[in-house]
């Protein structure tokens, strides 16, 4: 079909006006390769060069063309810092299971350094194609959002310990209400010493459990006795010298809501070794409800964050993102067994 003089006219002027990356680029004084590394969000740019590149692209009014829908390639990239714990295990259950009924394959990246820098990852990931990703970090200072952004699929960030960008999208759960149920729990049985062992101090999750079992014991008209609260590391031996620290206190506790339930076999731990008995000498509440904690002797009471559940919705997410919501909180829940009842009476 031939093109009238004015239709031609007009595409004409359309691919004239049309501001390409290497005009930006001369506008900037810099490569071509420079501009697409601050297009893509890279870090390898200086701040000063960044600079002039952005106000290249505001003042030439570049704009960037939409892409097609990517092609699936039937891979989900599922990033954890480590396996040897059981609620890592926990949510890598969950995630495969979706994973397979959506038809697609989980491809497993464990990074083995708590402190691990994302970099060598994030590159690996950016360097092969991906229906979508799930991270699972010890920490949001070794994961800076501008990083993530460089992901060129659909990523969720299961929000274990918090404090991740409000627009970074996150599946997590209720820390605070967890804390404060597992006190209640010890307050109506009949205890008014509580201890806490705490995770890390600069981690969101552990400071929100802390503020429920604050809340808890304000409520019941119990005082706040900050001798009763030992900070510890989530893992057993974090537990176990939190537990020690409690003991030896002139008037320990009669219950402790141990923060997670490898911090719970940590106390068990301790308790064992100076001749004691939960719950007779000590109750004892974790957090998780991960599948130790029915092998554990006695049974620990714990509260139940959903990690598989989560980790479902984490895949789902990333491969069916038709509505995907920034933020998702799952409800914590108390679980009762044995590791917990009424003090006994002092001599």
């Amino acid at each position: 079909m031939a093109i009238e003089p004015s239709t031609r006219k007009r595409a004409t002027s359309k691919r004239a006006n049309r501001v390409t990356i290497a005009m930006v680029a001369r506008e900037a004084g810099v490569s071509v390769p420079t501009v697409s590394k601050v297009l893509n969000g890279r870090d390898a740019v200086g701040p000063e060069t960044r600079r002039r590149v952005q106000d290249a692209l505001s003042s030439t009014g570049y704009q960037r063309r939409a892409r097609s829908e990517p092609r699936k390639v039937g891979l989900v990239d599922f990033v954890i810092t480590e396996l040897d714990t059981a609620w890592a295990c926990e949510l890598l259950r969950g995630a495969e299971q979706e994973a397979y009924r959506l038809g697609t394959r989980l491809v497993l990246t464990v990074t083995h350094d708590r402190q691990a820098n994302p970099r060598e990852w994030l590159s690996a990931l950016a360097s092969r194609p991906t229906d979508g990703v799930v991270l699972v970090a010890s920490s949001t200072r070794h994961v800076a959002a501008t990083r993530l952004r460089t992901i060129e699929a659909p990523f969720v960030v299961i929000d274990q310990f918090g404090g991740y960008d409000h627009d970074i999208p996150t599946i997590g759960a209720t820390n605070w209400a967890g804390g404060f149920a597992a006190t209640e729990h010890l307050i109506g049985l009949g205890h008014r010493r509580i201890g806490v062992i705490t995770g890390p101090d600069d981690v969101r999750c552990s400071l929100e459990r802390l503020d429920g079992y604050r809340a808890a014991l304000r409520r019941a008209g119990l005082p706040v006795d900050e001798r009763l609260v030992r900070q510890g590391d989530f893992y057993a031996e974090g537990g176990r010298r939190g537990a020690a620290a409690l003991l030896d206190l002139p008037d320990p506790p009669t219950a402790v809501f141990a923060g997670s339930d490898q911090q719970a076999a940590g106390v068990y731990e301790e308790m064992r070794g100076r001749g004691l008995r939960v719950p007779d000498d000590l109750s004892v509440v974790g957090f998780d409800d991960t599948e130790v904690c029915e092998w554990m002797f006695p049974r620990l009471t714990t509260i139940r964050q959903p990690l598989a559940q989560m980790a479902v919705l984490a895949v789902r997410n990333v491969l069916e993102p038709a509505h995907p919501a920034l933020r998702l909180e799952l409800s914590t829940s108390l679980v009762v067994r044995d590791s917990t009842s009424p003090p006994r009476r002092r001599r």
